[in-house]
């Protein structure tokens, strides 16, 4: 839209910088910020010339007093537990617009009956040094790109930044949920006396009811129960300061292992991940680095004041997103002492303000050691996240059963999250041995954890091996922490297939009829995981993708059929009339709406030598022959 140059308002905004930030244009130090993870902005107007020099220094040492910092709950110079990677590490970038514009938007969506009222709070800035008034229209817009609703008003703009609260009610709202994600958004424009426009911005947003009702998750009245993995912002090739590619990449890859449910780290995500979550239907509980912080340091002033400054800069910049339900306020710090509770408390009154509909947590690793609730924060939180390294850090395996029972007798009326679980390589004798150790734990616990019905998801720790000043083999300086499914170049460990198959969302099993014409046909029954499973949630809109392979690798025949909109089992038919000499493979790919493969398998059919007879290859197998 056409500004005068002279009424140009410039911001410059980084979209994060590790750690701490000084910033100069021309000379003159415009601003300061700290924190790693979180984006920030300057007004640059008032130092423009024709020709302009910035200079920006980052300054990534930790102390006590830094989020992260050092991890004094352990001692007293440990480092936290991934890779400082200092200077700019997301996106630069500078905004031009006029002295009138939107600064952002405060969206809560509410499903009221058979309409989603929608509670925008406008934050506009008026650069002019007099009142203006300005026409604000602001207009829903569905995801095919149709407007829904405008809602318009005259507001009279004081010099400075105000909020203005505008109610927009969306009739027959299509529900955000993990298969059908719906995303809509809200569009702001503002308009002076004459109808020109002054600026406009959009925001996405989506409706959705999530609860936590007698100990149980909901997604729009539906139980669920969901699986996932964390994931560090990390690569050997670009670090912290990740592309987009490289974030899809990894994504996809973890869509593809049926992830739903993810925290998904210890610090604030770059936006482009929180907006694959919105669209893939992964449901996120964002947390601020406070890692393994000591009792001194959580009642420490300065790291309370940093603490807030990273959540409300969390949240103003994430809180629109409809995957994210819950925000955690540390990880693994002194929780269970006076000075903790007061910590949590001060965190979750804090945020509550700022975000009065989401749920608040931590992730805690000492709550099998309590003797009361009342000795632990966890008895505050709306619900409880629980890190249980059993087999390793946390004692042998055989006692996760009994700590799972002690925590829940400790909180029989909370819903909990395993906020990590997973298998360590450093506690393998060799290198050799560590992820085939993983696959046991996973093998053995996933099932402890899904006949609890109290646990309403688990996430494994983590999906990559990372880099980290910690959690190596001894003697060791700075190495890859070897911990993921897949290496720190990707490459796929036999861990990765075991957790693939473990966290399908549904079984299908075959049954052949063989005919006398040299034919068979062949039902195939698609059964959703019951509530008594981990996984478990009603698949909606989902289909089955059959294909028949011969011998040589050929195509045979080949179907599909959408399935029905339940949580129940459903059975598919087909048939093949072709010459059933030698082997023949039956593949088999259960579909999301989204077209990722949420589960497959391949059945093997063969009658050597006149003789029928069949086989299912892979877990959960049976192929019965009439």
């Amino acid at each position: 839209m056409p500004v005068d140059v002279h009424d140009l308002h410039v911001e410059l905004h980084f979209g994060a910088t590790f750690y701490r930030s000084r910033v100069w244009l021309n000379g003159v130090e415009i601003g300061t910020h700290e924190g790693g993870y979180t984006a920030y902005s300057f007004d640059i107007t008032p130092h423009l010339q024709r020709e302009n020099f910035l200079a920006v220094e980052v300054d990534n040492q930790i102390s006590a007093e830094t989020i992260p910092g050092l991890a004094m709950r352990g001692a007293p110079d440990a480092w936290y537990d991934w890779w400082d990677c200092g200077g700019i590490v997301r996106d630069v970038w500078l905004t031009l617009d006029g002295p009138i514009q939107v600064h952002r938007q405060q969206l809560r969506p509410e499903i009221q009956g058979d309409q989603a009222v929608v509670h925008d709070r406008v934050f506009l800035l008026n650069a002019l040094p007099q009142k203006t008034e300005v026409s604000l229209s602001v207009t829903a817009i569905d995801a095919d790109n149709r407007r829904v609703v405008t809602t318009q008003s005259k507001v009279l703009l004081s010099p400075g930044i105000s909020a203005h609260a505008v109610l927009v009610s969306v009739p027959h709202p299509s529900l955000w949920g993990l298969d059908h994600p719906s995303i809509y958004r809200m569009q702001v424009q503002l308009k002076n006396e004459k109808g020109s426009l002054l600026d406009q911005q959009s925001e996405t947003f989506g409706v959705r009811k999530i609860e936590i009702r007698n100990d149980h998750l909901l997604i729009n009245g539906e139980r669920v129960r969901l699986t996932g993995i964390a994931r560090h912002e990390d690569s050997v090739w670009e670090g912290l300061a990740e592309t987009e590619g490289t974030m899809r990449r990894d994504y996809d890859d973890m869509k593809s292992l049926d992830v739903t449910l993810t925290r998904p780290v210890h610090y604030p995500q770059n936006p482009f991940i929180l907006d694959y979550a919105d669209r893939h239907g992964i449901l996120l509980i964002p947390e601020i680095p406070v890692w393994q912080f000591s009792e001194a340091q959580l009642k420490d002033p300065k790291v309370i004041a940093l603490a807030k400054q990273q959540i409300r800069e969390m949240i103003e910049e994430s809180g629109n997103h409809p995957s994210i339900f819950g925000w955690s306020v540390c990880n693994e710090s002194d929780m269970s002492t006076p000075g903790g509770i007061a910590y949590f408390r001060e965190m979750r009154d804090f945020i509550r303000k700022l975000d009065p509909d989401r749920f608040v947590s931590y992730a805690d690793d000492h709550l099998p050691k309590l003797e009361r609730a009342e000795d632990s924060a966890a008895n505050d939180a709306d619900f409880v996240m629980m890190n249980q390294y059993f087999g390793s850090w946390h004692g042998p395996r055989e006692a996760l059963g009994p700590a799972l029972d002690k925590v829940h007798g400790l909180f029989p009326n909370k819903m909990i999250i395993i906020s990590e679980f997973g298998f360590a390589g450093l506690f393998a004798k060799k290198p050799e041995d560590a992820d085939p150790m993983r696959v046991e734990i996973i093998e053995e616990q996933m099932p402890e954890l899904a006949k609890r019905d109290w646990i309403a998801g688990a996430i494994l720790w983590c999906y990559q091996d990372y880099r980290s000043r910690r959690n190596l083999r001894p003697g060791q300086q700075e190495s890859i922490v070897e911990h993921g499914l897949v290496d720190a170049y990707r490459q796929r460990k036999p861990s990765y297939y075991v957790w693939k198959d473990l966290n399908a969302p549904a079984t299908m099993n075959v049954h052949f009829n063989t005919g006398q014409d040299n034919s068979f046909s062949f039902t195939i029954t698609v059964s959703p995981n019951s509530i008594t499973q981990l996984p478990s949630y009603p698949l909606h809109g989902y289909s089955l993708n059959w294909e028949l392979y011969r011998d040589d690798g050929t195509l045979a025949a080949h179907g599909s059929k959408q399935l029905g909109d339940t949580a129940s089992e459903e059975t598919i038919s087909g048939a093949y009339s072709g010459d059933t000499r030698g082997h023949l493979t039956l593949h088999l790919e259960l579909l999301r709406p989204s077209g990722f493969v949420a589960a497959e398998r391949e059945v093997n059919w063969g009658a050597p030598e006149g003789t029928q007879n069949s086989r299912l290859t892979g877990p959960h197998a049976s192929a019965p022959v009439n």
